[in-house]
């Protein structure tokens, strides 16, 4: 997945994070749009999963 397929799935998956894991904030989801690779280690460490678990569920969603 290139940047620009993964910015606008990102887009698309917020909420879907947000309702999933509950204690990620607005500043979490936002912190580092652009910059995948930040963003996933950001996800990963909020929410335990693998940053392949959390790139395959970004693709499912």
């Amino acid at each position: 997945m290139n940047e620009d397929q993964f910015k606008g799935k990102w887009n698309q998956v917020k909420g879907k994070f947000k309702q999933k894991y509950a204690d990620l904030t607005d500043d979490d989801l936002t912190y580092a749009e652009g910059k995948s690779d930040e963003l996933l280690g950001r996800l990963q460490e909020k929410t335990g999963e693998s940053k392949e678990r959390l790139k395959d569920q970004i693709d499912k969603w």
